[in-house]
């Protein structure tokens, strides 16, 4: 097996593992130049050498962008490096375990929001009224103008109303997580996609080396048939 010693780290590698200078983005190469001013563009790295720099040169450039990486990206260069992937390490919100109080206000809520509430109560409240002011006329329990029913009504949205906030709020913080999550995963996409454009560079660059190899060898044959043909001819006129 063909081997090359890395300009890098003086290890030695696989011939399919090395990657030239030149073939690496111009801010990748100076990233490069600036830990190991010695590799120019004529050197050779391994490519695990090069994914080392790719993610260190990806955490340089957040810590520009935002001044102090967060737990967010730093979840997401170490999923990098472990090449794992993030979802897989995100929590289900959906799979928390709800308190009593919980599951009470995501019913209130749900139920509030709803026609079958907004129906009923609007049957409750013309019975009411029609039983005061035409059945109970002389003796009704909750004369014009309905102080009661006003108290009643004034009662259940003080008790509603904390209660489906209760659950919007908790809805808010899923959302929040949630917005967590995606930027988590579009940053990892992101990065990627980027790294992901250098390997099709790299990898057009090493086709490109092995045409230009398989040219020159293809010269030096057509070269060596010429000098045959030549000393024949020679030969020949003799």
């Amino acid at each position: 097996m063909k081997t090359f010693v890395s300009d890098i780290s003086g290890q030695t590698f696989s011939l399919q593992e090395r990657v030239v200078g030149r073939a690496l983005r111009p801010a990748l190469l100076l990233f490069i130049q600036h830990e190991y001013p010695h590799f120019t563009k004529d050197n050779y790295l391994s490519l695990a050498e090069l994914n080392n720099f790719r993610e260190e040169y990806i955490e340089e450039c957040l810590i520009k962008d935002r001044g102090k990486l967060s737990a967010l990206e730093s979840k997401v260069l170490k999923s990098l490096q472990d090449q794992s992937i993030v979802s897989d390490e995100l929590e289900d919100t959906n799979t928390q375990i709800l308190t009593v109080g919980q599951r009470i206000a995501d019913k209130v809520a749900t139920f509030g929001g709803s026609w079958v509430f907004i129906s009923s109560f609007g049957v409750f409240l013309l019975v009411w009224i029609l039983a005061n002011v035409l059945w109970l006329n002389n003796r009704a329990f909750d004369p014009f103008p309905f102080i009661l029913l006003n108290l009643i009504l004034s009662c259940l949205a003080a008790i509603q109303a904390p209660i489906i906030m209760m659950s919007q709020n908790r809805q808010e913080e899923k959302d929040r997580e949630r917005a967590k999550k995606d930027y988590m995963v579009n940053l990892k996409s992101e990065l990627e996609i980027r790294m992901l454009h250098e390997k099709i560079d790299l990898l057009m660059m090493h086709q490109q080396q092995e045409l230009l190899e398989v040219q020159q060898l293809q010269v030096e044959m057509l070269n060596d048939i010429l000098k045959e043909i030549a000393i024949l001819q020679e030969k020949g006129e003799k």
